[in-house]
């Protein structure tokens, strides 16, 4: 395993972190998987008290018995109110949950600016409570975890209040880059959550795998290398639900170089190339909506994309199954009010069809 300083925070942690939204819901199950990625020396877990309705953090807690002083605990306080008794309350609750004195990297949950502005730093608020529960050795590190707009993070880094960032980034979303590097340039430490897209880069897909010439087993593990290798990036989560994954995980982590440099480029230049040819099918405006007949206009060709640019076509065939029946393409009755609305002038009708053919060809044959 590869360790990191993370910021300057004087702690090092694994490369890759443990995500433990996605743990087995049998309890057993799920401290041997936690166990087992101690053992083959991830340091860093993260969980959170929404997480498998609670259960999340106490199957943590139980795993951490006999190994508390070696790992380096994340947990969040969801801000509901601009309370800092409240805030300080729900810490309380994590701490039973989790059966711990202390918890190492406490974050503020999904914040935004506005967030910041309107409840967590108001006079008595989170950012208050905080600073107590910092006093107090409660927590040790206070962190945040980000879903706004990449320029917003940049200005809470700017408040001085926080440690560390965890934010998305992976192959198909790469808005944080620049406020990574900011967060980084700043000492904070920087924690990357949706390595593998939410799943998305969880499917298999040769045009990804084909970027990295020596060789992967898998696309995830891919996405991973890819991450891994971004100098301000200092640890991945992955949500690992079985010992198999947690052991394929920690060999790519334990690579001491994740991607050469041949490589990273090559990928970047795939990734920017098929962003413009993303927006040339669709730039996702939305402007096209709403549909008469209640077709998910841009939802069907985000998932065209996947197939069409990313080979992720399992996956887009897995999401378009799962849409409605009258958001799915095979509900547009071709009237072409969407194209009058649409700033590109595409051929959305002709273009929906295709989507069935691609992402639902039974439904093709049935037209027939």
């Amino acid at each position: 395993m590869q360790y990191r300083e993370f910021g300057k925070t004087g702690v090092k942690v694994s490369r890759l972190g443990f995500g433990a939204m996605r743990l087995p819901k049998d309890e057993q199950q799920a401290i041997m998987v936690l166990i087992r990625a101690l053992e083959l020396g991830v340091n860093y877990i993260d969980t959170a008290p929404g997480y498998m309705d609670g259960d999340s953090e106490k199957f943590v807690g139980k795993a951490l018995k006999g190994y508390r002083e070696r790992v380096v605990l994340s947990t969040k306080n969801p801000i509901e109110d601009a309370s800092g008794d409240n805030w300080l309350r729900r810490l309380e609750k994590s701490l039973k949950r989790l059966d711990v004195d202390y918890i190492d990297f406490y974050h503020m949950w999904s914040i935004s600016w506005q967030v910041y502005q309107e409840k967590i730093a108001r006079k008595h608020g989170p950012l208050w409570a905080a600073q107590k529960a910092l006093a107090q050795g409660l927590i040790k590190h206070l962190s945040f975890s980000f879903h706004d707009r990449p320029e917003n993070m940049i200005k809470i880094i700017d408040t001085g209040n926080f440690e560390t960032v965890l934010c998305q980034y992976n192959l198909l979303d790469r808005a944080n880059e620049k406020a990574m590097a900011y967060a980084k340039a700043k000492g904070l430490g920087v924690a990357i959550m949706g390595p593998v897209g939410g799943g998305r880069l969880a499917a298999a897909s040769q045009e990804i795998a084909s970027l990295i010439p020596s060789g992967v087993k898998s696309t995830p593990e891919a996405a991973l290398r890819f991450v891994l290798s971004n100098p301000n990036v200092d640890l991945a989560l992955s949500g690992m639900g079985s010992i198999q994954m947690v052991e394929e995980n920690v060999e790519v982590a334990s690579r001491e170089i994740p991607l050469t440099a041949q490589e990273r480029a090559s990928i970047i230049a795939m990734t920017e190339a098929n962003q413009k040819l993303r927006a040339l099918y669709c730039t996702g405006c939305k402007y096209c909506m709403p549909c008469p007949r209640g077709v998910n206009i841009p939802r069907n060709f985000e998932l065209m994309n996947y197939h069409r640019v990313w080979g992720l076509t399992d996956y887009a065939k897995e999401q378009y199954q799962a849409l409605s029946p009258i958001q799915k393409a095979e509900h547009c009755i071709g009237c072409r009010r969407c194209e009058k609305k649409c700033p590109q002038k595409l051929s959305i009708a002709s273009k929906l069809k295709e989507v069935v053919q691609a992402l639902d060809p039974s439904e093709v044959c049935k037209a027939r």
